[in-house]
């Protein structure tokens, strides 16, 4: 089949169940609800997830928990609507310096060639125009983002190479056209702290005030305070490629969210200003193109630009 006969399809790559719903989540509805095929692949269980239910016993989650993140994936994968979900197969790593990261089942202790691997028999099975998985930093640092990162641009390279995976053990050649990795808005973010200024109302991740800020007295400093600063977080709009205005598919993404009751506590202040200000922080979803097999201009407003 060519790419002009394969139906569009786009495959986001991912850690953990629950990621899916924050990094490109609302891009996975919008572009479902236009006919384009929808897969996410999940490279671990999940193991080493919290456990945030009030509904749930800790103790006996505590030795079940791959198997309730299972359950928790497969509602979110109702609620986006996912053409197809499935799992790279292996272990949560934990965070690093964790005994996790040890574990030889582990993402983190994988052979990458043969993680990768797994992920071209993935992509040669659905055939996707499109992928998406994080940067190089995995967004935050966390082993099993990381490593997500590594195997998605190799398989993306070799999804087509016959002779380092041949179709007899992974199936027939397919090469997906464009890659991106997820970003998330600076702008969008200060354009909120700006908006929560101007109300009068707190920055919910400023850090504890002082005692000498209790008794309302001023720091004693010739620098901005770094409160009075606009938070750095997210990426510069330089280096945003690709914006896909999702219109309210964000609210359907963090429906999704929510069923991962393990892991979401949805009264936790980054979900709640990331829900009430979802407009602005969510409504339009941030890429940046990675590798491409066609043409591209910049700025993007669809991710399969030079493909339709």
């Amino acid at each position: 089949m060519t790419q002009e006969q394969n139906p569009l399809t786009l495959m986001a790559v991912h850690a953990h169940p629950d990621d899916e719903t924050t990094s490109g989540g609302p891009s996975l509805v919008k572009y479902r609800r236009e006919g384009v095929r929808t897969v996410v692949v999940t490279c671990t269980d999940g193991a080493e997830g919290e456990m945030h239910d009030p509904d749930l016993d800790p103790e006996w989650a505590s030795t079940r928990m791959a198997e309730i993140r299972r359950g928790e994936m497969e509602r979110a994968a109702r609620v986006l609507n996912l053409s197809a979900h499935e799992w790279l197969g292996y272990r949560d790593s934990g965070m690093m310096g964790t005994p996790a990261n040890e574990d030889p089942a582990s993402f983190w202790k994988a052979d990458m060639t043969e993680a990768t691997g797994r992920l071209v028999k993935l992509i040669r099975k659905h055939r996707p125009q499109v992928m998406l998985t994080y940067n190089s930093n995995g967004g935050y640092g966390h082993p099993d983002h990381i490593n997500a990162h590594k195997v998605a641009p190799a398989a993306f390279d070799y999804a087509g190479d016959l002779d380092r995976y041949p179709a007899e053990e992974f199936g027939e050649p397919w090469e997906p056209s464009k890659l991106y990795t997820t970003a998330f808005s600076r702008a969008s973010w200060q354009k909120v702290w700006q908006l929560l200024r101007e109300k009068g109302e707190p920055w919910p991740f400023d850090p504890p005030k002082s005692e000498e800020e209790k008794e309302g007295e001023a720091p004693q400093s010739d620098t901005v305070p770094k409160k009075e600063l606009p938070p750095e977080w997210g990426t510069p709009s330089t280096e945003i490629t690709t914006l896909i205005d999702t219109g309210d598919s964000w609210k359907v993404a963090h429906e999704a969210l929510i069923t991962h009751r393990t892991q979401i506590v949805p009264t936790h202040a980054f979900w709640k200003i990331r829900q009430e200000y979802g407009d602005i922080l969510v409504s339009t979803d941030s890429f940046i193109l990675f590798k491409s097999r066609v043409p591209a201009q910049r700025p993007e407003y669809d991710l399969f630009a030079g493909l339709r």
